[in-house]
């Protein structure tokens, strides 16, 4: 079993600064990619940053230079900090996880969070 919890969003004046926590925790037995996908009502669900396993980090157009994706691999937690947040910003953000467990370690699969919101106001 494989949770991933998010924490760290809320409502933000634009310009302002939020920042994102993920942790994934359970019967992980490695960890390939960790990120963060954002999504508005009515629209598909679309990559934010992502951070790989010696490959380092992907970013949307959107927020490069705005936001920097970490991960704390000893805590199997990533961590997204949005600076010169703006309205266009606002929508729930998803952590993701590719990791395979101790029960299928060849086999890597996509995990999913429950989604936190991140609302910036004009």
């Amino acid at each position: 079993q494989v949770q991933l919890v998010e924490s760290g969003g809320g409502l933000v004046q634009a310009g302002g600064s939020l920042r994102l926590s993920c942790v994934a925790s359970g019967s992980i037995f490695r960890i390939r990619s960790m990120g963060w996908y954002r999504q508005t009502p009515g629209k598909q669900r679309d990559l934010v940053a992502r951070i790989i396993s010696d490959s380092g980090t992907d970013y949307a157009d959107s927020v490069k230079g705005r936001f920097t994706i970490s991960r704390d691999n000893a805590k199997n937690t990533a961590y997204l900090q949005m600076d010169s947040l703006q309205p266009e910003d606002t929508a729930n953000y998803y952590c993701n996880a590719e990791l395979s467990t101790w029960s299928r370690m060849r086999s890597y699969a996509n995990y999913w969070g429950q989604g936190t919101q991140v609302t910036v106001s004009p």
